[in-house]
């Protein structure tokens, strides 16, 4: 039975290994940002943070009201996000309000949300066709 996991034939592509370790050596740098980037999408109270905010700005006692949390915990999340600039934060009197940092968050959770449901339709197609 082949699998899609691993050659049937070993055969090393030099020319191809050393492009992809070139492009690698290029990219290190920027790879830890992105780690950290996706290890806080992938806390699900983060996650669902990002994508409320994605209706537009909202206060700490809002975000915590519309996740169903504690304040406690909203602001604990905060404070990461806003480290990694996912989320941005600016008082009005003795109220704070978060945002999405930039159009680029918000481009990564819908690309994030498209290929998910792309994948479920595609699983959904697959079970059809059997």
């Amino acid at each position: 039975m082949s699998s899609l996991n691993s050659c049937a034939v070993r055969c090393v592509h030099a020319d191809a290994v050393e492009a992809a370790r070139a492009h690698l050596a290029e990219k290190d740098s920027a790879l830890g940002g992105a780690r950290a980037l996706f290890a806080a999408l992938g806390d699900p109270t983060r996650l669902r943070l990002l994508a409320a905010l994605q209706a537009g700005p909202l206060c700490t006692c809002d975000l915590a009201a519309t996740l169903g949390v504690s304040e406690s915990a909203v602001s604990h999340q905060l404070r990461g996000l806003r480290a990694l600039r996912l989320v941005a934060s600016d008082r009005d009197g003795r109220i704070v309000y978060h945002r999405l940092d930039d159009d680029h968050v918000a481009a990564l959770l819908d690309v994030a949300a498209e290929h998910a449901a792309e994948a479920v339709t595609a699983d959904q197609t697959m079970e059809a066709a059997q």
